[in-house]
């Protein structure tokens, strides 16, 4: 195991250093100049045509889900344990300059994401059984041509074992360690933790499976009401403790700002270095929006909507609402509360329900974390399968897509019991190696996205608004 750690960090010192980082943020700037700022000019459209259609009635045929439920989908597999768990280790380990840099992240992901929607449902396929497939191994191989396809397989070896440590086990893990703070609260000499640990996870199991086993419609039925309900439970909770610590938050901007470039004097020493700082809030932005790693694309591909525009808004309202809303709620509920965060350790999500409990009292708090982590988490764990089966069907053929979710059901009961810190190392080293393929695809495509954008808005935009 200390082998595994060693050789896991030198190549996560590669894959997270300088030249990833510059990657991730060159593409992003490179869409966001040849589509001219499109996330900036059409972020009313953006979120006219996206959240402001979410009530309308669609119909989405055999193989295909609706455009909302590719969304949500997209966004069960986004908003998890990044957005609480990895949040508070972005601040505490980086300081509250981390924030910043999430949201440089996400406002230029948001053309990152864009892009990729649009590629994936331009270039996707039907597979042997009439379902829609696509993503960044379908826009390499049908956009770049067929001898780019080991770039896409590729893409998918890493996707594939990502969504067994990213998409399962770290989820299962913190619904377990998040439910187990929250029976200590209310029972502090509670002895049981492996036992319930061991039937928390064979009840995840259960649960996954009947979704993942009823097919991509059931899985978009489901995400399509869970995601919406999780989402407003933690908002409303993050917005009640920030409301009422708002004498804080003039102080916590100010911190955020300066941290940014002087994290030395707002930390205490504590975090020194601005890369550090600038290396957490980019690494826990794309953690949890994931713009360029290339896995959300492979849910929207599923959509019945035959535009790949009109899909792709969908990816800049899913940044937005996954980082710039979700994610900066969980920092400055942090950073408002009040509470030591003990900079320079690794936080975990027990503070975020100790700054909860600052209005809602400690088991008030640990309460509200564990329902929205198991509901953030689980959610995750299902939209993670479905791009992890994506992967091993594009490799191996549909034949392959069954015992990669049997596969993925048991290790849904091995997060639930293990130590995931060696788990967490090796899920952040895969996610940039995915991103690798899927970036430059994008980089060498990004004609492509431009020409569709212009296309669409030259004659699109009209017929929108008169509908």
């Amino acid at each position: 195991m200390e082998l595994i750690a060693q050789i896991n960090g030198a190549v996560n010192g590669f894959v997270w250093g300088a030249p990833m980082l510059v990657l991730l943020i060159g593409v992003g700037i490179l869409m966001t100049v040849r589509n001219r700022g499109l996330q900036f000019r059409k972020f009313g459209y953006a979120m006219k045509n996206t959240i402001g259609k979410i009530f309308h009635k669609t119909h989405a045929g055999e193989g295909e889900i609706t455009p909302f439920q590719a969304v949500s989908t997209a966004l069960a597999g986004t908003v998890g344990t990044g957005n609480i768990a990895g949040i508070t280790t972005a601040v505490t380990l980086g300081g509250p300059g981390t924030l910043f840099w999430l949201w440089v992240t996400a406002l230029i992901g948001m053309a990152t994401k864009y892009s990729e929607v649009l590629l994936a449902v331009k270039f996707r396929e039907r597979n042997k059984y009439g379902d829609w497939v696509g993503g960044p191994m379908y826009y390499i191989k049908n956009g770049l041509g067929k001898h780019w396809k080991w770039l896409g397989v590729l893409f998918c070896v890493f996707a594939a074992l990502a969504a067994l440590g990213t998409g399962n086990a770290i989820q299962a893990g913190n619904i377990v360690g998040s439910i187990h703070t929250a029976v200590l609260t209310f029972q502090p000499d509670f002895a049981g933790e492996q036992t319930l640990n061991l039937v928390l996870g064979i009840v995840l199991a259960v649960l996954a499976a009947i979704v993942l086993f009823g097919g991509v419609k059931r899985l978009g039925a489901v995400t399509e009401k869970l995601v919406p309900f999780m989402a407003v439970v933690y908002i409303l909770a993050c917005l009640a403790v920030i409301v009422y610590n708002a004498d804080a938050l003039p102080k916590v901007f100010h911190d955020i700002f300066v941290g940014a470039f002087t994290p030395n004097g707002v930390t205490g020493g504590a975090v020194g270095s601005v890369f550090l700082v600038i290396s957490w809030g980019m690494k826990r932005g794309i953690f949890s929006n994931e713009a360029g790693l290339g896995t959300a694309p492979m849910a929207h591909a599923t959509t019945s909507e035959p535009e790949p525009v009109k899909q792709a808004l969908y990816g800049i309202f899913e940044v937005f609402m996954d980082t710039i809303v979700i994610c900066s709620l969980t920092g400055l509920t942090l950073l408002c509360s009040g509470i030591n965060l003990n900079y320079g350790t690794m936080g975990e999500t027990a503070l975020v329900s100790e700054a909860l409990g600052t209005l809602f009292t400690q088991r008030g708090g640990a309460l509200v974390i564990a329902v929205a982590l198991a509901l953030f988490a689980f959610s995750t764990i299902l939209g993670w399968a479905l791009y992890g089966s994506r992967c091993c069907e594009f490799i191996f053929g549909h034949k392959a897509i069954k015992p990669y979710q049997i596969l993925y059901v048991i290790v849904i009961v091995v997060g639930a019991t293990v130590d995931l810190e060696l788990v967490w190392d090796i899920a952040d080293t895969l996610n940039g190696l995915m991103a690798l393929p899927n970036l430059i695809a994008l980089a060498l495509l990004s004609g492509v996205v431009v020409k569709c954008t212009k296309a669409y808005f030259a004659k699109g935009t009209s017929l929108e608004e008169t509908e």
